[in-house]
């Protein structure tokens, strides 16, 4: 069994959260396992098996977590460039890592709030409202500076476009270099931009296919709403992020919780 729900977060957060989640797994007699897929965000995760927290970084390729115990996870996901107001590191040295909470905040910040959610009981609300405040302690509510606003209307541009832009092209509506644009978003966001417009891309048509009933999909036709050269092209993404080609994709299966 595995139990997974989202909620709201506080509205001081609504710019830089995406949501706040749970997570219940319990095997029953055999082990819980499902695939994460990239989804451009970066998540903190805390469990009643790991108290002190973990930060899953940006994704580059699909992960498998298989859980052999009951597990209560408790997280918060990051909209895409909005991680790093809460994080004093270059967010690409995160990229497909699970680093503990600790060795990114201080310890006994980390050790404070590991204890504040597992030390004693609590409803799942009372939890969640300690990660908020935990979250707005380090945020800095300053006025943004000049690249961070770039990286975010970046980011923007990108999702609204489903991917299907030019780096380069990008750049210089923003007015910058290419090289520039690179650096900033590489180091705000987790991945760089061409990374992280495909999986944009990816996450297009892997929606698309969910409401697609498998026999008789039109696979060029996909391909080219998605902005994919080609069937081909859709193929290859489709086995670097779900490690599968996209008729198998097509059929059931899990996706990602966290």
């Amino acid at each position: 069994m595995h139990l997974y729900r989202e909620f709201p977060p506080h509205p001081a957060l609504a710019a830089h959260v995406a949501c706040l989640w749970t997570s219940h797994a319990v095997p029953n007699g055999a082990p819980v396992r499902h695939r994460v897929l990239p989804d451009n965000c970066i998540d903190i995760l805390w469990q009643d098996r790991a108290p002190l927290g973990f930060v899953a970084g940006m994704m580059s390729r699909p992960h498998r977590v298989e859980v052999a115990a009951p597990v209560l996870t408790v997280a918060v996901r990051f909209l895409p460039g909005a991680a790093r107001a809460f994080f004093d590191v270059p967010l690409h040295m995160l990229q497909d890592g699970h680093p503990g909470l600790s060795e990114l905040w201080p310890r006994d910040e980390a050790e404070a709030l590991g204890a504040a959610l597992w030390e004693r009981a609590l409803s799942v609300a009372q939890r969640l409202a300690v990660i908020e405040g935990a979250l707005l302690a380090r945020l800095c509510f300053n006025e943004a500076d000049r690249a961070d606003r770039l990286v975010r209307t970046a980011v923007g541009m990108i999702e609204r476009a489903g991917g299907a832009v030019r780096i380069e092209a990008l750049a210089g509506t923003l007015g910058v270099s290419r090289q520039h644009l690179a650096l900033q978003f590489r180091e705000r966001v987790g991945l760089n931009a061409k990374t992280f417009a495909m999986v944009c891309r990816f996450r297009r048509a892997s929606a698309a296919l969910r409401g697609e009933p498998g026999p008789g999909i039109d696979w060029a036709g996909l391909a080219g709403v998605c902005g994919y050269y080609d069937q081909s092209h859709l193929i290859h993404e489709f086995q670097q992020f779900a490690g599968e080609t996209p008729e198998a994709f097509a059929r059931p299966q899990s996706s990602r919780p966290g």
